[in-house]
């Protein structure tokens, strides 16, 4: 058996720290987008929660999203209140979180990071997050991951 990524060492670290009952699994390929993941699980584009990493006047913001969402970086600027929203830069990502873009996990960051969950993740019992590498998820639901991130339920996108 390989050693599992430090980045999915510590993802699975967080998860067992908080409760969580999905354990980080590693797919055969690499899953850096929704589809990606969707396609190699078997599920709805919908169960996978993308965590993207937004600038928000210069704190990062994890957006846990659906895979059948695009952000809306007006409205969720609105939701923070901050005066500017956009995408992160690969590197302002690492930063922050210590994962790379396309395995952006929703905990097992060096220090939490102000977090919105899609409610639209709610639809699925089930839903798929990223395990800190492109080639591990982990299953989890719509209320655990208000819990492990201390997250806020919000309408994100569309």
């Amino acid at each position: 058996m390989l050693a599992m990524h430090p980045n999915a060492e510590r993802v699975t670290s967080a998860l067992r720290a908080n409760g969580a009952a999905g354990e980080v699994i590693e797919l055969p390929e690499s899953a850096p987008t929704a589809q990606a993941a969707a396609d190699q699980l078997g599920c709805e584009v919908g169960a996978i929660a993308n965590s993207l990493i937004f600038n928000a006047d210069g704190a990062p913001l994890l957006v846990l999203t659906s895979g059948a969402h695009r952000v809306d970086t007006a409205r969720i600027a609105a939701l923070v209140g901050a005066e500017k929203v956009r995408r992160a830069t690969p590197e302002f990502v690492r930063e922050s979180t210590g994962q790379p873009i396309g395995g952006v996990a929703p905990v097992g960051h060096p220090a939490p990071i102000r977090t919105l969950v899609d409610v639209w993740l709610q639809k699925h019992d089930r839903v798929w997050a990223a395990g800190g590498h492109p080639h591990t998820v982990f299953p989890t639901s719509f209320d655990e991951l208000l819990r492990i991130t201390g997250g806020d339920p919000a309408e994100v996108g569309d």
